[in-house]
């Protein structure tokens, strides 16, 4: 098997677990790093050591080496990078969401088409095992015909009126925070287990900290704030939002987010309530699901790869009773993305367990949609 050379742009906390994901695969190379400048770019080269760094994500894409290029950077820096990184004909792996909106999404989709590169975005929670399972067993039918869907997706980073993040912004982040960061994971995880476009959506979305103090500007997740000097900044994006939608066979669902949940930390859940018997699954339990029936006791099942599918035994990772996590989900994510590089003449039009850049300009269209309908008030169907 041949290794494969590849650079990442953007090196805060999403960049180094591409870069942890990448060494896991065995088979590619992190040769280059870009930051936004040479001193920060030196450091995070330094701290993983990798052997090139560049002060500008222009270079790295240069890199005559470089085969393929991850873009982790913040959302508002997509639609620039993206259309370098495609342009230079490299193959592409971008952090969601694609665009700002589905009509810059649009414009990367056809045009990495068109220069027919490996394109990838992550929406890494439908590479969990069980959620492969899930999917391949309400293709062969377990399930029954889907009628419900529901489920949520809660945090509490953004709980304190201190917390401030890029992402709080719109014009860093895009016109929906909540919804837009990880509504856009459930709305994904829907569509790939059922199989089902979402067609229709009703969104209330709603700011309960309409005011925050921004203090000095701290990685994701970091616990590195100063306790004075903030700047007290009106918030335009939403905390929370419910969304009712409708699904392409006419069954129903809804699906809320929060990120000022206290005590949630990444507490996505989903349910498919289907004629025979109903599938549950929790993002924190990711090691096991629930199957529920009317007739007999319900059951719990754990991830063992000896009794998945097999379509799915190879994002298996350890053996049963071993736990695997949201890490391993984006390793998997990553393997079967660069298993397509390694083959992109026969994979170009075949359609791949990891998102592609269709699929992100298909969640693009979805949040458009639900932002519309929380402006207006009134069901939208979604526009793709």
């Amino acid at each position: 098997m041949k290794r494969i050379k590849t650079g990442i742009i953007g090196t805060g906390f999403v960049g180094t677990v591409h870069i942890d994901a990448l060494r896991r695969l065995g088979f590619v190379d992190v040769v280059a790093v870009a930051e936004a400048n040479e001193e920060l770019a030196q450091k995070k080269a330094s701290d993983f050591f990798i052997p090139r760094a560049y002060g500008n994500y222009q270079d790295l894409i240069n890199d005559p080496d470089v085969q393929v290029v991850h873009n982790c950077t913040p959302n508002h820096l997509h639609l620039e990078i993206n259309t370098a990184i495609i342009q230079a004909g490299k193959h592409i792996f971008s952090e969601k969401p694609l665009g700002m909106n589905r009509f810059e999404s649009s414009k990367m989709l056809e045009l990495a088409e068109k220069r027919q590169l490996v394109h990838g975005v992550n929406f890494n929670y439908r590479m969990y095992p069980l959620v492969q399972d899930m999917k391949h067993r309400i293709q062969k039918g377990e399930l029954g015909k889907v009628n419900l869907i529901h489920g949520s997706y809660l945090q509490d980073w953004l709980f304190y009126e201190t917390d401030y993040n890029w992402r709080i912004e719109p014009k860093y982040g895009g016109a929906t925070r909540a919804i837009g960061d990880i509504g856009s994971h459930w709305c994904d995880l829907a569509q790939t287990l059922t199989g089902l476009k979402i067609t229709e959506v009703f969104a209330n979305l709603s700011t309960v900290i309409p005011v925050r103090k921004k203090s000095k500007i701290v990685e994701t997740f970091s616990e590195n704030r100063e306790p004075t000097d903030y700047e007290e900044i009106p918030i335009h994006s939403e905390d929370w939002g419910a969304v009712l939608i409708r699904l392409e066979n006419g069954a129903s669902g809804v699906f809320y987010v929060s990120q000022i949940s206290a005590g949630r930390k990444c507490y996505l859940n989903i349910e498919i309530d289907g004629s025979n018997q109903s599938f549950y699954w929790n993002q924190e339990e990711g090691d096991r699901m629930w199957i529920g029936y009317r007739n007999q006791p319900n059951t719990y099942f754990m991830r063992d790869p000896n009794q998945l599918d097999p379509k799915c035994r190879g994002y298996v990772l350890a053996p049963g009773g071993h736990p695997e996590g949201w890490l391993d989900s984006l390793k998997n994510s990553l393997l079967a993305y660069y298993r397509a590089v390694l083959d992109a003449k026969n994979s170009i039009n075949k359609k791949p367990d990891y998102a592609t850049f269709q699929d992100g300009y298909d969640i693009s269209c979805i949040v458009d949609a639900i932002v519309e309908s929380h402006q207006k008030g009134k069901w939208v169907k979604i526009a793709r």
